[in-house]
C-alpha cells in the first residue's frame, strides 16, 4: 500500500481563508473573462515573472541526488530499491492505455485491460496480456462502474494503475479498502486538489493569486445567474470536476445563460459524475512527489491554442519563457503539491495575462495528462515509469538539480472532427490510415544535468546540444477500427522533438504532411496550417488563437488544379481497368484502336464535394498501353489538355503519374447519406493537403433524392450520429428562429440543435436518450404557418 497522510485534509481546514474571497468547497464558479483592448490579447496563457514585493524566487529543497530508475535506492542507504508490481490494471482505454502497456511491457510487467462492449476488438484490448468487458457502451455503464473495475481487480490479480476514475477520491479510498495499491495520489490530495473551488481555497490562503470569480456551493440557477450579472459578460462556466474542454461554456449575453448552465452540468455529470460549475485557462507544471516528501518539477507546457475550451496543440517548454518565471512557476506549483501531502504524477495549471505579465493558479490535475509527452520528450524520461516507482515506494528518480530541459517539444492532437464546421466531431471506420513512421517509442536519453545551481528550478533550455530530431505516435486505434460516438473523438497525438523549438515545428509539419486518414473528418489539415501560421512560428500564442486568426486558419478552399483533377480521372479510368476482366470491355479489348479516326475516349464527371451541383467532365483517352491523353473542361476557365502522360496504378490507393506518386481513396458514399454522390476520391497531395472530388450520382437517383428534400424542406437532420439528450419541443409548439429544439450528444460533446426559422412544429421525429444516425430527421417546422 502507498502510505497517505489522513490529516492533510483536516490540517487544511484551520488554514484561515481570506475574508475576500467566496471560494467555497463543491462550489460553482462563474468567472469574468477580460476583455481586451483593440489591438491586444485578453487572458494569454504564456508566461511571465510574477514577483511578489520585490521578494526573490523562493528555493525549493531538493531531494538527494539519485541515480536512474534501476540502479535508485531509498533515503536509507541499507535499504534496497523495492521492485515493480507484477500486474497492473489499466482502467482507460485509446491511446493512454496503449502508452501505459508501452511501459508495462518495457518493465516485464504483466497489464490487464477493461473495456467495454463497443471496444470489444481496440488497440489497447489486443496488446494487453488479459482484458475483461465491464459494461455497455455508456461510460457509466462500464470505464465509470468502481464495483465492476474492482472486481477485475480481483479475479486477475492486478494492481490499478489509473483511468476514467484517477480522479475520484472515493475509487481510491474504496481500493484500499480492498488491499489494492493505488497507483496515483493520497485520496486527501485527490480531494483538495481535484476541487478546482478547494484547490483555490488553498492556493489562496497560501498568498497564490487565483482568478477571480464565484465559487459558492450555492447551486441555484437563479443565484448563478446573479452572479454572472454581478461580474459582467462575457463570463465562463465550468463544471468544479470538470476537465478536457468538458462541462465549460462561454456565455456571452443573459439569455444564453441558463441553457448554457445547464448543459456544461450535463456534460459534467456523464463525463465526471460531478455537476457543480466553475471556470479556468494556460500554462501548466508537471510536478512529481514520491511517499518520502520529494517533489520535482519537470517544468512547464503551454497549451493555450484551443477549440471547444479544449487543447489542441501543447509545447513544452513554454515559448520566451524567462529563467526566472520558470522558477516562479515551478517553484509554486511544488509548493501546492507539498501543501497536501502529494503523491505520484501531477500537474498544476496556471493562467497568464499578456499584458499584466502576471499568472493565476487555476487548478491542479491529479494525474499524468495527455499531453505528458511532451514533458518527456525534453526531459528524456519515462513519467508512466516513474508513477510505478514511486507506487512502489521507492523515492524519485531524480533530484531537481538532474532532471534535464533539452530542446523543444510539440504534440498535435489528431481529431476525428470537422474544423470547418466549428471542429463539430465526427464518427465512423477508419477505412484508410496511413501515418509517419516513428524514430522513437518512448522519449530518447538526455544527459543529466548534474548541475549545483543554487536555484535548481531556474533554467535555460539547453538549445546548444546536438539533439537528432525524433518523432512519436501515441495512437488507439488502426485501419479498419470504429470511432464511436460515446468517447472522446481523439484518433492519435503526433509528438516531436528537436533541438530548438524552430527544429520541433519543422519536424511536426512534416509529420502531418505524412499523416493520411480517409473514412472520418480530421483535424490534420487545420493542425498542417496552423503549424505553418507566422504568428504560431513566431510563439505569440493565447487561449484566443484560433479566433483571433480564423481567416488565415481557414482560407478559401480553392478550386483543384487541372493537373489534381487528371490525375483523379485517370484513377477512376486505371481502377475500372483493373477491375474489369469482361472481354467486351472497349478499355480492355479495344485499348488505343481508333474508330473514325478518333481515340477511344472516356468522359469522367467530378465535382467538389462541398459543391455538388458543380459538374467538371474530364475525358481521358489512352493513346497506347499505359499513356494517356487528359483534356480538363473545368467550368471556370478555358479546357486544358495534358498529352501522352504516363500513368499506372501501383497499388489500389497509389497512382504513379505527372512523374510523381499520388496517394487517391475511394470512399463509397451511402445512399442513405446523400442522393447527390456516389463516391468520393481523396486525394493527397506532395505537401499532405488533402483534396475531397465527388463522382456523381446517376439522374435519376439525385432527381429521387430532390423529391424526397422538398418533400422535407423544414426538417433539422442529425448532422452526426449522435444520442438524443433532450427534445425541448412537441408538435403543435410554435417556435421562433434560433431556438432550441434538441440537444444532441456526440464524442462526449453536446450539439445544440435550433430552428431555422420561426414555425409550427409538424413532427418529432426522436426521443431522449434515442441514437439516432446521421442525417436522421429529427424535428419538422412549418415556416409557412
Amino acid at each position: 500500500m502507498i502510505p497517505t497522510n489522513r490529516t492533510v485534509a483536516q490540517s487544511l481546514c484551520r488554514i484561515p481563508v481570506q475574508t475576500a474571497s467566496r471560494a467555497l468547497v463543491n462550489g460553482v464558479a462563474v468567472l469574468r473573462i477580460p476583455r481586451a483592448s483593440p489591438g491586444t490579447a485578453a487572458l494569454v496563457p504564456g508566461v511571465a515573472r510574477n514577483v511578489k514585493n520585490g521578494e526573490s524566487v523562493r528555493r525549493v529543497n531538493a531531494p538527494i541526488r539519485r541515480g536512474l530508475a534501476t540502479t535508485v535506492h531509498s533515503n536509507d542507504s541499507s535499504s534496497i530499491r523495492r521492485p515493480h508490481f507484477d500486474k497492473i490494471l489499466i482502467a482507460n482505454r485509446g491511446e493512454i492505455a496503449c502508452r501505459v502497456i508501452r511501459t508495462a511491457k518495457k518493465l516485464g510487467i504483466k497489464t490487464v485491460a477493461v473495456y467495454s462492449e463497443v471496444d470489444a476488438n481496440s488497440l489497447h484490448v489486443l496488446e494487453a496480456d488479459e482484458a475483461y468487458c465491464i459494461g455497455p457502451a455508456p461510460s457509466a455503464e462500464s470505464y465509470l462502474r468502481i464495483d465492476k473495475i474492482i472486481d477485475v481487480c480481483h479475479k486477475s490479480g492486478a494492481q490499478f494503475v489509473y483511468g476514467f476514475l484517477s480522479e475520484n477520491a472515493k475509487f481510491a479510498e474504496r481500493l484500499a479498502e480492498e488491499g489494492i495499491v493505488f497507483i496515483g495520489p493520497p485520496s486527501s490530495a485527490i480531494v483538495s486538489m481535484g476541487s478546482k473551488s478547494e484547490s483555490k481555497n488553498i492556493m489562496l490562503a497560501a498568498g497564490v493569486p487565483c482568478v477571480p470569480g464565484y465559487h459558492g456551493t450555492d447551486q441555484d440557477p437563479q443565484r448563478l445567474f446573479a452572479e454572472a450579472e454581478k461580474i459582467g459578460y462575457p463570463v465562463l462556466i465550468k463544471a468544479v470536476h470538470g476537465g478536457g474542454g468538458k462541462g465549460m461554456r462561454v456565455v456571452s449575453q443573459p439569455n444564453d445563460f441558463m441553457d448554457a448552465l445547464e448543459s456544461a452540468k450535463r456534460e459534467s455529470l456523464k463525463a465526471f459524475g460531478d455537476q457543480n460549475v466553475l471556470r479556468p485557462r494556460h500554462v501548466e507544471v508537471q510536478v512529481f512527489a514520491d511517499t518520502m516528501g520529494g517533489v520535482v518539477s519537470l517544468w512547464e507546457r503551454d497549451c493555450s491554442v484551443q477549440r471547444r475550451n479544449q487543447k489542441i496543440i501543447e509545447e513544452a517548454p513554454a515559448p520566451g519563457l524567462s529563467p526566472e518565471l520558470r522558477a516562479d512557476l515551478s517553484d509554486e506549483a511544488i509548493a501546492a503539491a507539498r501543501a497536501v501531502n502529494y503523491v505520484g504524477a501531477g500537474t498544476v495549471e496556471f493562467i497568464f495575462d499578456n499584458d499584466t505579465q502576471k499568472f493565476y493558479f487555476m487548478e491542479m490535475n491529479t494525474r499524468l495528462q495527455v499531453e505528458h509527452p511532451v514533458t518527456e520528450m525534453i526531459t528524456g524520461l519515462d513519467l508512466v515509469e516513474w508513477q510505478l516507482e514511486v507506487a512502489a515506494g521507492n523515492p524519485l528518480p531524480l533530484s531537481q538539480s538532474d532532471i534535464p530541459l533539452v530542446g523543444h517539444a510539440f504534440e498535435a492532437r489528431i481529431y476525428a472532427e470537422n474544423p470547418r464546421n466549428d471542429f463539430l466531431p465526427d464518427s465512423g471506420s477508419l477505412l484508410y490510415l496511413s501515418t509517419p513512421t516513428p524514430t522513437h517509442a518512448f522519449a530518447a536519453p538526455l544527459a543529466l544535468l548534474s548541475s549545483e545551481a543554487a536555484q535548481p528550478t531556474q533554467r535555460t533550455p539547453d538549445t546548444s546540444s546536438a539533439v537528432t530530431p525524433s518523432l512519436r505516435l501515441e495512437q488507439g486505434f488502426t485501419q479498419g477500427a470504429q470511432i464511436g460516438v460515446f468517447y472522446d473523438p481523439m484518433i492519435a497525438k503526433l509528438v516531436v522533438h528537436g533541438r530548438d523549438r524552430t527544429e520541433a515545428l519543422r519536424v511536426l509539419r512534416r509529420g502531418l504532411e505524412e499523416y493520411k486518414v480517409v473514412g472520418v473528418s480530421t483535424n490534420i489539415d487545420f493542425l498542417r496550417t496552423l503549424a505553418g501560421n507566422d504568428t504560431f512560428i513566431k510563439g505569440d500564442v493565447e487561449t484566443g488563437f484560433i479566433k483571433k486568426h480564423y481567416a488565415e486558419l481557414f482560407p478559401p478552399v480553392n478550386e483543384p488544379s487541372p493537373e489534381v483533377l487528371a490525375q483523379a480521372a485517370l484513377y477512376v479510368a486505371l481502377r475500372d481497368i483493373t477491375k474489369s476482366n469482361a472481354p467486351q470491355s472497349p478499355w480492355v479489348s479495344l485499348g488505343a484502336r481508333r474508330f473514325n479516326g478518333e481515340v477511344c475516349e472516356r468522359t469522367i464527371t467530378l465535382s467538389m464535394d462541398e459543391s455538388p451541383g458543380t459538374n467538371i467532365n474530364i475525358i481521358v483517352g489512352q493513346t497506347s498501353p499505359g499513356y494517356f491523353d487528359v483534356r480538363v473542361q473545368s467550368p471556370s476557365g478555358s479546357p486544358i489538355t495534358f498529352t501522352s502522360v504516363a500513368a499506372q496504378l501501383t497499388s489500389p490507393t497509389t497512382l504513379t503519374a505527372f512523374s510523381r506518386r499520388t496517394t487517391i481513396v475511394s470512399q463509397l458514399t451511402p445512399a442513405s447519406t446523400t442522393s447527390d454522390i456516389a463516391e468520393r476520391l481523396h486525394i493527397f497531395s506532395a505537401d499532405g493537403s488533402k483534396i475531397t472530388l465527388a463522382l456523381p450520382s446517376p439522374s435519376w437517383l439525385v432527381s429521387l433524392g430532390g423529391d424526397v428534400l422538398a418533400a422535407s424542406e423544414g426538417a433539422l437532420r442529425a448532422p452526426m450520429p449522435s444520442l438524443v439528450v433532450e427534445v425541448k419541443v412537441t408538435v403543435g409548439d410554435k417556435v421562433e428562429k434560433g431556438q432550441v429544439v434538441v440537444v444532441l450528444e456526440s464524442m462526449k460533446t453536446e450539439t445544440v440543435i435550433r430552428a431555422a426559422a420561426a414555425g409550427i412544429v409538424k413532427a418529432v421525429g426522436c426521443a431522449n436518450g434515442e441514437m439516432v444516425e446521421e442525417g436522421k430527421e429529427l424535428v419538422d417546422i412549418d415556416a409557412s404557418a
